[in-house]
């Protein structure tokens, strides 16, 4: 008879694959698919009055898997649950634990924070019982979303429209940017001048920036203009009354965080928060790489901290002096000390590559073009922030008009040594002040203190200040953070909810809010002001903290909030008369009686209904025209959905006419063949392109 093997169970195939290469035949691993049991979708699941007791049933098409399990459970000499190291993990452990009837004491928990061989096997001789603050503090979290949904979400179906949704976390971020937009709306635009002289040197020109007497930081008014342009002229002296020369140090930014992974693909390579977390989830379970077989790339991505593991800290050192020198390995007193911000779990180590020494462009041949280049903002960031910081010198010149008051300044840098910026610069959003890029140099003319320069030209640059920006997906994940409202593996549901909501919709990367987000958020705040509160919102999720730290129970997290909650509940129930959103009229008209036609939003989302309802009943599926036409047929292009809801670009006379494209089409014809052009993406980069097949033609977009 053969000998038992143990089973070890995780969470996904790709992990099980990985996981399988590194033990061999010792080990079976088998995947549970995620979680195996859940609130039922069909019922509240809540047993308020017994103290919020959860009930939990099998997840629907789960019934042969679990068999499969208990089956191979049944056949093991011991049982390792390996699911993700993070509470929803503990859960799922916990939850399996209870569906394959695993008494307690057997239960044989183990994590690791990246899949790798010795990672896998510490992890097997360091088992442990199941935490169960950790699914506490799940469960606290599951049944306070269920609760709010299945309560406040129905509310909203009756009195606004059928199919919405509210949560915790989603609605505070909604809020957020109904919020700023409302400052955007409101924003009234305010004139003010700039100056900009240049004297000569005999260097060169010295372009200085006029910063005193009048005006706030060198913003003066029309008037002010004037005045100084009649006193300060081409053909004066100024005088070189200050020069100043500081060295500066500019260190690199610290590992990624899931949050700022989330921030950084969607800045550098246009990644939508989702996209990341996808790729991030296949780059960390691992993939097929030539020569290694299946193997983990990077440590684990739901994480909030920037912490290191020595041994991953001394590695990179030991590459970056082989690979770059002994000047770009930091001394110990400069090294950027890290800072650990309040809430953060520091449970996990930060994303980083699981080996170094995995360079991208070894990779080239072993992952998909997305794969490769967030695997690269990966390594390129860890590998930055284990090197040297960047040192250069700072110049400030100050000028002053003779027998003037004006004085005016001159900024400059010279890179003496460029440290990390070798490999890797961080980007920021466009209204972040850490924006001004530093990594180049900005040399100034050789001047000394006291010398006269005579002044060749001054002019005058009117401006107008701008309103606070929107919300993209990248600023929208950064304050959520700031604010303490959700955790990592939560911003990207978040988003692509308030989207298929219809809450919100992007438009050129920007969160701008409907109408019917603006409803939602004004009921909220007038009923439910708990629900909108981000101050409350992150309250929560330290009461969540409190739990998984054993030091609250989960229930006394739902006593806190329910009988408040059910008061306002019943009270908006009552108050809230139906809400009439504006009809909106298209200029399609209907085909029975000639009426425009409306559109209206059922269970399956919008269609086309008769304006002339209920004398005349047609309706017809709602086509989101794009403006521009197919370039196989002429007819119109409009935008479809995948069965994921993922966009894409189709002819209307689908199927007589096969065209289709993910590009997002232009209203702007080509110029060489006069077809349609859609916008073409790379990173940061926007180009259009014709559509046509064989044209080719493709011009850059002014960013």
């Amino acid at each position: 008879m053969a000998k038992a093997k143990p089973l070890i169970i995780v969470e996904s195939p790709a992990k099980a694959k990985t996981i399988s290469r590194f033990l061999g035949s010792r080990f079976q691993v088998k995947a549970s698919m995620g979680h195996v049991r859940d609130l039922p979708k069909s019922q509240f699941g809540v047993d308020v009055a017994k103290g919020f007791q959860p009930r939990y049933i099998t997840i629907r098409g789960k019934g042969p898997l679990l068999k499969e399990l208990k089956e191979a459970a049944k056949k093991s000499d011991r049982v390792y649950l390996a699911t993700d190291p993070d509470r929803e993990g503990e859960a799922i452990s916990w939850h399996l634990a209870e569906a394959l009837n695993i008494a307690p004491r057997d239960v044989r928990r183990i994590e690791f924070h990246e899949i790798t061989k010795d990672a896998v096997n510490h992890a097997i001789k360091q088992a442990r019982p199941i935490n169960m603050a950790l699914v506490n503090a799940q469960q606290a979290r599951r049944v306070l979303d269920r609760v709010v949904g299945y309560q406040l979400s129905p509310l909203l179906w009756r009195k606004v429209r059928p199919g919405l949704s509210a949560g915790r976390v989603q609605s505070a971020a909604l809020k957020l940017l109904v919020d700023r937009e409302d400052e955007v709306l409101r924003f009234v635009p305010e004139q003010y001048f700039t100056i900009d002289m240049t004297a000569m040197t005999e260097d060169g020109n010295l372009l200085s920036h006029y910063i005193a007497p009048l005006g706030e930081k060198g913003r003066v008014s029309q008037k002010e203009v004037e005045q100084i342009l009649a006193q300060v002229r081409p053909g004066l002296e100024v005088v070189v009354a200050e020069v100043k020369v500081r060295e500066k140090r500019r260190f690199a930014a610290p590992p990624f965080t899931t949050s700022t992974l989330q921030q950084e693909a969607s800045r550098k390579l246009g990644f939508s928060v989702k996209r990341t977390m996808s790729l991030a989830q296949q780059l960390y379970e691992g993939l097929e790489v030539a020569g290694e077989g299946t193997v983990g790339l990077v440590t684990y991505i739901r994480t909030d901290s920037t912490r290191i593991a020595d041994v991953a800290r001394e590695d990179a050192q030991k590459y970056i002096e082989e690979r770059y020198g002994s000047s770009y390995v930091p001394s110990g007193e400069a090294k950027r000390p890290t800072k650990t911000k309040p809430g953060v779990q520091d449970a996990h180590e930060a994303i980083r590559p699981t080996n170094i020494r995995r360079h991208p462009e070894s990779l080239k041949s072993s992952l998909n073009r997305d794969q490769l280049r967030l695997y690269r903002l990966i390594w390129e960031r860890f590998v930055a922030s284990q090197m040297a910081p960047m040192v250069y010198d700072s110049t400030t010149i100050d000028l002053h008009v003779k027998d003037q008051d004006a004085v005016f300044r001159a900024t400059g840098s010279r890179i003496k040594f460029p440290g990390f910026t070798v490999v890797y610069q961080e980007s920021f959003d466009d209204a972040d002040p850490n924006a001004q890029d530093e990594t180049k140099s900005r040399p100034l003319p050789a001047v000394n203190q006291g010398m006269v320069l005579t002044i060749s030209d001054i002019t005058s640059q009117e401006h107008f200040t701008e309103p606070p920006p929107r919300f993209t997906e990248a600023s929208l994940v950064k304050t959520l953070e700031e604010l303490g409202i959700g955790r990592p593996s939560t911003y990207a549901p978040i988003v692509e909810t308030l989207i298929q909501r219809d809450y919100v919709h992007r438009e050129q990367k920007k969160l701008i809010p409907t109408e019917l987000g603006r409803v939602v958020v004004d009921l909220l705040k007038q009923y439910f002001p708990e629900i909108v509160d981000t101050r409350f919102t992150a309250d929560v999720e330290t009461q969540l903290d409190q739990v998984a730290a054993n030091d609250m129970q989960w229930q006394d997290v739902l006593y806190a909030f329910y009988d408040r909650f059910a008061e306002e509940l019943h009270r908006a129930d009552e108050d809230i008369e139906k809400v009439e959103l504006p009809q909106e009229t298209t200029d399609e008209i209907c085909e029975k009686c000639g009426r425009p036609m409306t559109i209206k939003y059922g269970r399956f989302g919008k269609f086309l209904a008769c304006s002339g309802y209920p004398e005349c009943d047609f309706t017809k599926p709602y086509v989101e025209k794009t403006g521009a036409m197919c370039p196989k047929c002429g007819k119109d292009l409009v935008v479809r959905r995948t069965r994921k809801g993922r966009v894409f670009y189709g002819c209307a006379g689908y199927p007589e006419c096969d065209f289709v494209t993910w590009n997002r089409p232009s209203d702007k014809q080509c110029p060489r063949c006069g077809s349609s052009m859609a916008f073409k993406r790379r990173g940061n980069h926007e180009s259009l392109m014709c559509l046509r097949e064989g044209c080719g033609y493709e011009e850059e977009q002014a960013q």
